[in-house]
């Protein structure tokens, strides 16, 4: 059954030129044009990924993604014509997976679209896959069957790229990857900027699994070189 994606924005002629490349790729396309409209058809026709536009009337991609992030995970592309780091920082920190500024080229998209689509399926939230393995760091505890992460027992909630950040880092406990490796891993493509991109991935799940994501228990950081889970 073909994917289903909502384009929420507020100009007809991107909207028009989403639309044609995504249906050439043989997904089912939904359309809004503001984040108002976008949420009813978020809840309606219940889409497998989001394009956001930022700047919109009425509800703006930054509300929407984050009123959606309340509850649910569904990939989140932004696409803006906003091209400076810290709009795209801010667009990542609602919870969007990815970030495409304008203009874009349409190719590049849809392969963002395509790695955004698999890594969800993968996650298990469309078809369930899964291995029995259970990765356990002190009181982080990772069960890749079911998806789950828990720390002291208790739940935590994270985006797919968030789960698969932590997962490859908790299944080398010790070893330290730098932003470079991570994001070559996690997205599938080369490196490119990639410092802010997985920079914010990083503090989200700081601030979701450490208790005081200052003095990080778990995910240190290792200056100059990168990332780690820190063996317990």
């Amino acid at each position: 059954m073909p994917k289903k994606i909502l384009i929420v924005e507020d100009e007809a002629n991107i909207r028009e030129l989403l639309r044609l490349y995504l249906e050439r790729e043989g997904y089912t396309v939904l359309e809004a044009e503001n984040g108002v409209e976008g949420i009813k058809k978020w809840k309606s026709d219940k889409p497998d990924m989001l394009l956001l536009d930022v700047m919109m009337p009425d509800m703006d991609g930054i509300a929407m993604c984050r009123r959606i992030r309340e509850t649910n995970n569904i990939p989140i592309i932004m696409v803006s014509a906003k091209t400076q780091d810290i709009d795209k920082i801010v667009g990542l920190s609602t919870g969007a997976d990815d970030y495409v500024a304008k203009p874009f080229n349409p190719l590049e998209l849809m392969a963002r679209v395509k790695s955004q689509l698999r890594r969800y399926t993968q996650l298990g939230n469309l078809n369930q896959q899964g291995s029995s393995q259970v990765y356990k760091c002190g009181g982080l505890m990772i069960n890749d069957e079911n998806k789950e992460v828990t720390v002291d027992g208790e739940p935590i909630k994270l985006t797919p790229i968030e789960y698969n950040i932590l997962l490859l880092l908790v299944k080398n406990a010790g070893k330290v990857f730098s932003i470079d490796q991570i994001y070559e891993k996690i997205w599938n493509e080369d490196a490119i900027g990639a410092d802010n991109t997985v920079a914010v991935h990083i503090r989200h799940i700081r601030e979701k699994i450490e208790i005081n994501p200052k003095e990080p228990r778990y995910l240190k950081v290792v200056w100059g070189v990168g990332y780690k889970i820190e063996k317990q």
